[in-house]
């Protein structure tokens, strides 16, 4: 009998498995599968194991194989988590690719990938959820045991868990208690989006009968202006249908005493209700609309370039519609059954694009981004893996989510910075992510913008993309007048009040004359960009980076935008004692201030990285200036973002030369690009917008080029400038930063590190050189860049920055040293 055990025990497969691991590992790990959960395992699937002494993980199960580790003995896995397989065979493959191309891990690029809900780890925080209904669910003796637990004690780490109810394997009561939403997962935390709630009136049913309705009148014959709110309710209702309370009080002009008095009598009722931040001008277009013939033209194109071409670059200019033409392109993708991932550079700051989409598409589209919380990640997750998403919008990270039927990607606004990951790693273009996704998937992608970037553009000049232009507004719009203004000029006439030009105060009081709205740009937050003793020049610095403070009016405080370290602002110089303190520069805050001194009755807001820190914030400025609560809006690159307002018929930059100066090469392309997408948001509907662009050096080309709306000129310009220099499209830069927290440390190390590279790489090695900003965080930073000419094979050049890495980091001298890579740092 015990021969027959042993044959049977003999023909069992001891299998192992490679795993990836949520940590910045250079190899993946090998475990053992126990014998009882042979069945259960799969590639792709989530498993838990120990890793070190003590630290337990969730894990991805790459491979299975029947050959042990050779160098070490294999752990056992504690648990299989999955059903069924939530990482798909395709996401593999497209993680060896950014793992191979970014120079990073595959665990960097997992912890990237999955959202925070499928990447249980020791530390991971557990709480009881306080609307759960405990009455109503069954729960076993160890949930109800860690349930109790919770009700005291509030929140629990999975260690704490562990030693709790005296076993390893708690992720099963764990993830129970989570799919009956007793429990939840601490990062789930995270602010939500609030729906817009407007206020309605409709008339009391009582009312609308004849003899009643004759007797309200008689009743308010005493009541002017409560008469003139229902003489206008009638005129704007249809069929009885409700009112704006806002239309109503800026029609009748009734004020709100007399609307409230209504509504207490009972002849109004008053009811608030959810609705599209877009008006409904916008919601009829887009619901309605047909293809104007440059559109139709456009959309022919792209499907012809289609049947030659992977990748079709869109070139339209603002308000073109190009929103529409994707809407077509979509129908056409998932109407086969396929799915589409629409990429957006910043979801917060594109709602009104997202809530078009939604609306045209109803219940098939799912949306993604960190702003929502990890379950509701998860969800989405697990809905485009199951198919039930035809269309998902997101933002960098969606290019990450299980797709199994992908046909079509489109990319808006592809020109944006904000495609490119910068901390942590990996730090990827997605961008240029989501192309080779779509090879992946051998899907069609669509690049959108009105200013494409030069790399994008020469693509297509090359016949490596296909080239589609769309050079009309959408309604016949014209574009924008465009007007320079010499501060110069204007302050040698005294003709200046503060930043503002005599041509722009008059722009902006003519605007509001005629009750249209005035956005103007400062690409610069704070009140003083540095605050400076003109006896000494003693300037505050922070105490972590190599920058100056700014001086924040609104917490009284100089704050670096680096670290985010503060202190109090300086009265009196520390050095020389002087009190004759300045300020120098001005950034958001500043130009708000003076702005209500020249227009005190003018209500303004301001949109910048401080002014929505707090909760909704963002969503709460945009929709009053949306609704017209708000007269100016001043802000920074935000405000060029994606933004549609249709009453905007002014834009004001009020410094063009803070755009133009920085040094870096690609500064005026990016000057261009700001310039114009802050100049498309004016006149986006039935009339024509103005710009009217500040500088002091105002003849400058890029400036003359916007205003000519000339992109061809800029680019022409730029790639010629970028065949002389060596710079991208013609070669491919690596940015390499060494850091550490002594300055004597760091400089020996990174020219060791650039000498063994030079050893290799010769010329291609420039550095090591001190950056624009060369300590944060109180490391020291030196930069080294490689610059590979497009004749290199770079893969070559990636193996050989790789293995320098390995022998550098194998030398005991420079422990501690940390290294960044970062391929296409743009």
């Amino acid at each position: 009998m015990s021969d027959a055990n042993d044959i049977d025990f003999v023909e069992r497969d001891t299998l192992f498995v490679e795993v990836i691991l949520p940590l910045s590992l250079s190899k993946n790990y090998i475990y053992r599968i126990p014998f009882h959960l042979n069945e259960l395992i799969a590639v792709g699937k989530r498993v838990i194991v120990q890793f070190g002494k003590n630290k337990i993980y969730t894990a991805l199960v790459k491979s299975l194989s029947n050959t042990p580790p050779e160098v070490y003995q294999a752990k056992y896995i504690i648990d299989v988590i999955d059903e069924y397989p939530v990482v798909t065979d395709m996401q593999f493959r497209f993680w060896d690719w950014m793992t191979s191309y970014y120079l990073c891990n595959e665990g960097d690029v997992m912890s990237a990938a999955l959202p925070a809900g499928l990447k249980l780890a020791s530390e991971t925080i557990i709480v009881l959820r306080e609307d759960a209904d405990l009455g109503s669910i069954d729960i076993t003796d160890k949930e109800a045991i860690l349930v109790t637990t919770l009700d005291k004690q509030k929140k629990l780490t999975i260690d704490q868990i562990s030693k709790l109810l005296g076993q390893k394997t708690v992720f099963p009561i764990i993830r129970s208690l989570i799919g009956k939403d007793v429990v939840y997962i601490a990062e789930e935390v995270v602010e939500k989006y609030k729906p817009l709630l407007k206020s309605f009136i409709t008339l009391n049913p009582f009312y609308k009968e004849e003899g009643n309705f004759r007797q309200l009148f008689e009743v308010l014959e005493r009541a002017p202006k409560q008469l003139d709110a229902l003489l206008m309710y009638i005129k704007l209702s249809k069929a009885g249908e409700e009112v704006s309370k806002a239309q109503l009080l800026e029609e009748s002009n009734c004020g709100q005493a007399a609307l409230k008095s209504l509504v207490d009598k009972d002849i109004f009722a008053l009811r608030k209700k959810a609705v599209s931040r877009l008006n409904d001008e916008v919601d009829d277009l887009i619901l309605n609309f047909k293809l104007s013939t440059a559109q139709q033209i456009a959309l022919s194109a792209i499907q012809t370039s289609f049947q030659t071409k992977d990748v079709v670059l869109l070139h339209g200019v603002t308000a073109s519609g190009k929103t529409q033409v994707y809407i077509k392109l979509i129908e056409e993708a998932i109407a086969g059954g396929g799915q589409v991932l629409f990429l957006l550079p910043e979801i917060a700051l594109t709602t009104q694009i997202v809530e078009r989409i939604k609306r045209y598409f109803g219940d098939a589209i799912g949306v993604y981004h960190s702003k929502f919380n990890d379950n509701e990640r998860v969800e989405i997750w697990n809905k485009v893996l199951n198919g039930q998403y035809k269309i998902v919008l997101g933002a960098r990270s969606a290019v990450f989510l299980p797709f199994k039927d992908l046909k079509l990607i489109v990319v808006d606004e592809e020109h944006e910075s904000s495609y490119k990951q910068n901390e942590p790693s990996p730090r990827y273009q997605a961008r240029d992510a989501a192309v080779y996704l779509a090879h992946l998937h051998q899907a069609k992608i669509v690049l959108g913008s009105a200013t494409p970037s030069i790399e994008s553009y020469y693509n297509a000049e090359q016949q490596k993309y296909g080239l589609v232009a769309l050079t009309e507004r959408f309604g016949g719009v014209d574009l924008p007048l465009q007007e320079v203004v010499s501060i110069s000029e204007e302050t040698k006439r005294k003709k200046m009040v503060s930043y503002f030009s005599s041509v722009l105060i008059d722009d902006i009081q003519a605007t509001l004359n005629k009750k249209e709205q005035v956005i103007l740009f400062q690409n610069r937050r704070g009140y003083a960009t540095i605050l400076i003793c003109k006896t000494c020049g003693f300037a505050p610095k922070c105490v972590n980076c190599d920058v100056s403070l700014t001086f924040h009016k609104s917490s009284g405080k100089l704050h670096c935008h680096y670290c985010g370290y503060h202190e109090s602002s300086m009265k009196i110089c520390p050095a020389c004692g002087s009190v004759h303190v300045e300020q120098k520069g001005f950034g958001t805050e500043r130009v708000e201030e003076e702005l209500s001194l020249i227009f005190p009755d003018i209500k303004i807001a301001r949109l910048d990285v401080d002014s929505t820190r707090t909760k909704n914030s963002l969503q709460k400025i945009i929709a009053d200036f949306q609704e017209k609560k708000t007269d100016i809006l001043i802000g920074t690159q935000m405000v060029a973002k994606g933004l549609d307002f249709d009453n905007v018929t002014l834009i004001g930059v009020i410094n063009a030369d803070t755009l133009l100066n920085y040094p870096d090469f690609r500064a005026f392309e990016r000057s261009y690009q700001l310039l114009a997408q802050v100049a498309g948001r004016a006149g986006r509907r039935s009339q024509q917008g103005k710009v009217c662009i500040q500088a002091y050096d105002d003849k400058h080309r890029i400036i003359k080029q916007v205003v000519d709306n000339n992109y061809l000129e800029m680019y022409n310009d730029e790639i010629a400038e970028r065949r002389q220099f060596h710079y991208p499209p013609f070669t491919r830069l690596i940015f390499i930063n060494v850091k550490h927290k002594d300055a004597n440390v760091l400089n020996a190390a990174a020219l060791r590190f650039a000498n063994l590279l030079k050893a290799q790489l010769g010329t291609r090695v420039l550095g090591p050189e001190q950056p624009l900003v060369s300590r944060i965080r109180n490391y020291y930073i030196r930069q080294i860049i490689i610059k590979s000419d497009k004749s290199t094979a770079i893969q070559k050049v990636k193996s050989v920055l790789k293995q320098t890495i390995v022998d550098f980091n194998t030398e005991n001298t420079y422990k501690g040293v940390i290294i960044q890579i970062d391929v296409d740092p743009y």
